[in-house]
């Protein structure tokens, strides 16, 4: 286990915690490396339904450490830097990105509880994550704007996909920042909570997801995520080869409503 990341299993949710109090959950690489281990073992745990990420000392992410991206840029200077492990061909397996498992599609669902601090790569690691807890006080924004570094763990992607083109271009371009009243308006943030609360509210949608028919619930959430590039009939037919295997379970289930389980909306 890292000193900075640091995970833990409550039944079937998996709680993953950055923690690197000092820099504000700022990333450097051995970080990064640790944040991508501990998502592909959350992946592979058979017993863990959902993973819940989230930052200690009331920040999730500021992004990556500059003072340690400083110093890896003077080493790939004198030929002598990192950054050539971070390339990867699309088809790679299980590509790590720059700030760790932002390049990863899982097969299990992640949710972010966000407080404080949630930018520059803080924030792609945020938009990487299924859903967003953000507390009411706590912000997202491109702040990596100001010094010229690039987007490039997948916020350029995510961002027009999850909140438009428009809102997207707007944070993209101005690095603004974007509060959780505007995150939850514009469809950035699921839900907002009181300060202080955010980790403890994740956990309970996880284990609200958690105790869903777990064959369909990732069927669906695959099926959303690989559609993106289809033409319509292809997405239609992937959607049908993800199902079909779940029918069983749908059947199963509509007996169980029969029986008066789950009525009028009921969970």
């Amino acid at each position: 286990m890292s000193d900075t990341v640091k995970t833990s299993r409550h039944g079937p949710v998996t709680l993953v915690t950055l923690d690197r109090q000092h820099v504000r959950n700022a990333v450097d690489a051995q970080t990064a490396l640790a944040l991508y281990e501990a998502f592909l073992a959350f992946d592979a745990d058979t017993e863990s339904s959902v993973a819940v990420f989230h930052g200690a000392h009331g920040h999730f992410c500021a992004g990556w450490d500059l003072q340690a991206g400083a110093k890896m840029a003077e080493a790939a200077a004198q030929g002598k830097g990192p950054f050539s492990e971070l390339e990867f061909e699309p088809a790679d397996a299980s590509p790590l990105g720059p700030m760790g498992p932002s390049r990863l599609l899982l097969s299990k669902p992640v949710i972010a509880a966000v407080s404080g601090a949630a930018v520059a790569g803080g924030m792609e690691l945020a938009l990487w994550c299924d859903m967003r807890v953000m507390e009411q006080d706590a912000y997202f924004g491109v702040y990596c704007r100001r010094f010229g570094v690039p987007l490039i763990d997948g916020g350029t992607v995510r961002l027009p996909r999850l909140v438009g083109m428009g809102h997207a271009m707007d944070l993209i371009l101005t690095g603004r920042k974007v509060e959780a009243a505007e995150a939850l308006q514009m469809g950035l943030a699921n839900r907002v909570v009181p300060t202080g609360t955010a980790c403890d509210a994740a956990m309970e949608l996880a284990l609200q997801l958690a105790k869903f028919p777990q064959r369909t619930m990732l069927a669906d959430r695959m099926s959303a995520y690989r559609q993106w590039d289809l033409p319509l009939p292809e997405a239609l037919h992937q959607e049908w080869e993800r199902g079909k295997h779940c029918i069983a379970d749908g059947v199963a289930g509509a007996g169980r409503f029969a029986g008066g389980e789950g009525r009028h909306g009921k969970f």
